[in-house]
């Protein structure tokens, strides 16, 4: 195992890096912002990072105050990580830094996609009171059977894990990668419910100024139309 890098410097930055400074470890705060998650929860929202690593990064982030473990109750019985409240204390930070990096390059290669966690964050710290102007709505969003509730009202946007008791509208994504076209790369609703992959009900023109209150500095590529099937041929006969 690795020694921990610290900064000799009392400087409160760097205090505040020597907890927090480790490749991963704020991304692995990133993944606990929604709620708490088992060890491989935390790996499928991270999975360029390998598991060694990860067991380290929490183990550091313990020993600092930032995550515990804790075993849920029956029935379902399984240690899961969560932030403490000095952890969920950073979730401002990151909101910061996750607005000052938006405005960087994408990665060329693009073969990276966002986790869910990572996209809905993106929410939060994209959102833009001014384009919301006077929208008021309730969504119920699942993405790939992760279930959140949005809530905007007041040029405010509430965003966490749950279910809304009366929703306005509901949309069902099969994929991360659904979610972030429909925000950042411009593609359009109606498209993506032809496709067939994507469901929406209740209040769909409250739904899509939803959509559009989150601006993207650096625009994700627009999605490819697959364009349509080539028939596929009957053989000899």
């Amino acid at each position: 195992m690795s020694k921990k890098r610290l900064f000799d410097d009392p400087c409160g930055i760097a205090r505040a890096l020597n907890a927090v400074g480790e490749r991963w470890a704020l991304l692995v705060v990133r993944e606990l912002v929604f709620g708490p998650k088992r060890y491989s929860d935390l790996h499928r929202g991270l999975p360029q990072m390998s598991q060694n690593v990860l067991a380290q990064r929490l183990r550091e982030l313990e020993a600092d105050g930032l995550v515990r473990r804790r075993r849920l109750g029956p029935p379902a019985s399984a240690a899961v990580y969560e932030l403490t409240e000095r952890g969920q204390e950073l979730e401002p930070v990151l909101r910061a830094l996750a607005h000052w990096g938006s405005r960087a390059p994408l990665p060329e290669d693009g073969a990276a996609e966002l986790s869910v966690d990572a996209l809905l964050f993106a929410l939060r710290a994209t959102f833009d009171p001014e384009l919301a102007g006077e929208l008021s709505v309730r969504c119920q969003l699942d993405v790939a059977g992760d279930r959140f509730r949005i809530t905007v009202a007041g040029g405010r946007l509430e965003l966490d894990r749950g279910e809304h008791a009366e929703p306005d509208a509901w949309l069902t994504v099969p994929e991360a990668a659904t979610l972030r076209d429909l925000v950042f790369a411009g593609a359009a609703l109606h498209d993506a419910v032809e496709r067939a992959d994507t469901e929406v009900a209740g209040d769909t023109a409250r739904l899509a100024a939803l959509l559009r209150c989150f601006p993207a500095a650096v625009r994700y590529p627009a999605p490819q139309d697959p364009g349509p099937t080539d028939p596929v041929s009957p053989g000899p006969v």
